[in-house]
């Protein structure tokens, strides 16, 4: 055993030099709880912590690099410089990449238009955030340097306000956050996506930023929402002004408001200009989707859409047919397409390394609580170097009293490395007091030097005791915040760019579809038929492709809700009304290709509801039985698709859906016979449930078929019932049951 653990490190020795992995190629069992720990942990935690969330300065680590790598490249001031440059210098601080660095530094640009107060001042082509398509010009090819307000982000960053920590090779310091002297993390929006958790938090007015956190200063209960009003992004809009949704958003940093488009109706050429767009829409987005309803038959008013962006920012143009309200059509518009659209908030910020979802006035507060240290830093530095110098002066002020005694001592002194020593020895001075008068210059040994001197030791005592005063009342540390905010709201504030609409003046657009009774159709190759009764009595015999049968026929209404199950564990959802109606000698729509089905997926059932009351069963071959909850289905908003929309590790053999229990009949391949009530199974909220086990399978035998089942269809009938779950079932008899009597599919 000696030699053979001798061995193997040896073995081990050798691989460090010669990239050998001992054990290559085994498989070493180890948990997934010990792997997700060792392995994706650390991963999480760097990308939640070092990358996708901001802290309270409002910034993420990406932007604190660049922008503390342009503060030391000297660029706050009237020069500018290639941005090629500028990423270069940076990934001193950030090893990212030099794409990476220049989109970073492009969305803070004030020519890319999605920060109300940029902090890059740039100069040339940066793109826009309201386009997808509109890129920025190579680095090579632009030029910028840092806006003004950046001085208020690294006001007295050298008086040691904040931490400095090491690069990621140890060769650089950088902070670890920016001592900004306003709410930044209000101003301006920050949207993140990390490991389990994201942050989305909206841009406010500075101004009302910076009353709303002085008012918080004086008075710890001030109502947050009578001095913020509501939300102001750079590219405008009307922010639909819902007070409730908003004390929402304040209170707890999470939810959403709407924001639309804003338009105006030019006369003469009949046609709607669109100048300003929600934050989270670009333009080809919304060109397209006005393209995709027009083809499909929904928007039947618009002539022409074309994109006339320039120079004087965002133009989309709506060509209108004769007779068309564009008012209207508009609220059709923003029914139908991102030009109106819901900002969704979660104030999710780092604070002290813990990510913190928190409302408006916690934000504040902890930004106050951050702010109030920095001034209290930045004193207690200016304290001790005031100090520092006083205690010079005090030494200096002693050797002026006798002068000529310290030219005396300077000129009998044998050796230089013997002066400081005197001097402290006659003067009884120390050894820093000793060094700074030694160091005095030949020319300053005169009145007007000596009677400076002297008189700025009383101003320093001056200074010293107001700033301990400062360290000794918090209150004083407030005013200095409050004085500085001020400036800022008079000095770099804007009037607020976005719109308010009260939502009574918003008009909704009346939804004209009718509702009236159909039979829908579907068929096993997947083609989808809607009919109405009227026309279905006239010719009921449906036309189908050669070897295509009708596997379902259910009735409903044209506002009915359909969901298209699927063999890839996803449902499609459409409104009935989103199909024309037809007659049964037509063909019907072929639902993958409308609904936009993955390769190879096909329809395995159809549910029609209107109320989503009910629920969905289940069968998977292995005998367990799902029942989810009909509501489970249900969304706000009109998403087309839902994926896990059941259990993906077994086959499914039947699905139904069913407004109230009721008795099913199973067979299993194995010959054996079950029936059971689906009131035995547990209604599930989870789409994905695996459900519970009914029917037990011997091996190598499965569930081939389950239908409801009709009392009396069998004479043995309690024989079959299932007392316990889970069950075997019974095996079926010939001799007590005919054939024909256990309808199975």
């Amino acid at each position: 055993m000696a030699s053979k653990k001798k061995n193997k490190e040896r073995v081990n020795a050798a691989s460090k030099v010669t990239g050998f992995i001992y054990n290559a190629g085994e498989v070493i069992e180890e948990k997934i709880v010990d792997t997700l720990k060792n392995n994706y942990m650390p991963y999480a935690m760097s990308v939640i912590m070092s990358r996708a969330i901001p802290e309270i300065d409002g910034l993420k680590p990406s932007h604190r690099k660049l922008l503390y790598t342009m503060y030391k490249m000297g660029l706050l001031g009237e020069t500018r410089t290639k941005s090629a440059n500028i990423v270069g210098q940076t990934m001193k601080l950030n090893p990212h990449g030099d794409s990476a660095i220049y989109e970073t530094m492009v969305r803070m640009s004030r020519g890319y238009e999605a920060l109300l107060h940029p902090y890059v001042d740039s100069k040339g082509n940066f793109g826009k955030f309201y386009s997808r398509d509109m890129a920025c010009a190579a680095s090579r090819y632009t030029e910028a340097k840092l806006e003004e307000i950046c001085k208020e982000l690294f006001k007295d960053i050298d008086k040691d306000t904040v931490d400095f920590v090491d690069n990621y090779d140890n060769t650089l310091k950088e902070p670890s956050l920016l001592p900004c002297t306003f709410p930044s993390i209000l101003v301006n929006a920050n949207t993140g996506i990390a490991v389990g958790m994201a942050s989305s938090i909206c841009s406010f007015n500075l101004k009302e930023v910076c009353e709303t956190t002085i008012k918080c200063i004086k008075n710890p209960n001030h109502d947050v929402s009578s001095t913020l009003i509501a939300p102001d992004f750079p590219g405008s809009g009307e922010i639909i002004f819902d007070k409730e949704k908003l004390k929402t958003i304040y209170e707890t940093g999470r939810g959403g408001f709407k924001v639309r488009s804003i338009y105006k109706y030019d006369s003469k050429y009949h046609c709607i200009d669109i100048t300003n767009i929600p934050p989270t829409a670009t333009s080809e987005v919304i060109i397209e989707k006005i393209v995709e309803l027009i083809k499909s038959g929904k928007l039947r008013e618009i002539s022409d859409v074309r994109d006339e962006t320039g120079l004087e920012g965002l133009k989309i143009t709506i060509d209108l047919k004769r007779g068309v309200d564009p008012d209207k059509l508009m609220r059709k518009l923003f029914r139908l397409t991102p030009l109106e659209d819901t900002f969704s908030c979660n104030f999710n910020i780092l604070i002290s390394g813990t990510p913190k979802v928190m409302g408006v006035k916690e934000i504040i507060q902890e930004w106050i609580a951050f702010r109030e240290e920095c001034v209290k830093r930045k004193t207690f530095f200016e304290l001790n170097r005031k100090k520092s110098k006083l205690h010079l002066l005090e030494g200096l002020s002693k050797i002026l009293l006798d002068i000529d005694k310290a030219v005396h001592i300077v000129r009998n002194t044998k050796e230089e490395i013997q002066v400081v020593p005197n001097l402290m020895e006659s003067f009884e001075i120390d050894n820093a007091q000793a060094e700074y008068v030694s160091e005095i210059k030949l020319r300053q040994l005169n009145k007007e030097y000596i009677l400076k001197r002297i008189s700025e030791i009383k101003n320093l005592k001056d200074e010293i005791k107001e700033l301990r005063s400062i360290l000794d009342d918090i209150s004083k540390v407030d005013r200095l915040i409050t004085e500085e905010l001020e400036y800022i709201a008079n000095h770099y504030g804007k009037q607020r760019k976005s719109l308010l609409v009260l939502p009574e003046e918003v008009q909704e657009e009346e939804i004209s579809i009718p509702d009236y009774p159909v039979n829908f159709f579907l068929s096993k190759e997947g083609y989808f038929k809607k009919i109405t009764p009227q026309s279905l009595k006239m010719n009921s015999e449906q036309k189908l492709k050669n070897e295509d049968e009708i596997i379902q026929e259910l009735s409903g209404s044209n506002h009915s809700d359909l969901l298209f199950f699927t063999n890839q564990f996803q449902v499609y959802k459409s409104k009935a009304y989103n199909f024309s109606d037809t007659k049964s000698s037509s063909m019907g729509e072929f639902i993958p290709a409308v609904l936009g089905f993955d390769k190879g997926e096909k329809i395995i059932y159809m549910a029609v509801t209107s109320d989503y009351s009910g629920f969905m069963i289940f069968f998977f071959s292995g005998g367990k039985v799902a029942k989810v909850d009909m509501k489970s289905y249900f969304t706000k908003t009109n998403r087309k698709k839902l994926i896990k929309a059941y259990c993906e590790d077994d086959s499914v053999v039947v699905c139904r859906h069913l407004k109230e229990n009721t008795d099913y009949i199973l067979k299993s391949s194995s010959g054996k016979v079950l029936i059971f009530n689906t009131e035995f199974v547990n209604l599930k909220q989870t789409k994905n449930t695996q459900g519970v086990s009914v029917m037990k399978q011997k091996k190598g035998h499965k569930l081939i078929s389950a239908e409801e089942y009709e009392s009396g269809s069998l004479k043995n009938e309690s024989a079959y019932r299932a007392k316990n779950l889970p069950s075997g079932g019974r095996l079926y008899s010939d001799t007590s049951d005919s054939c024909e009597q256990l309808m199975l599919g």
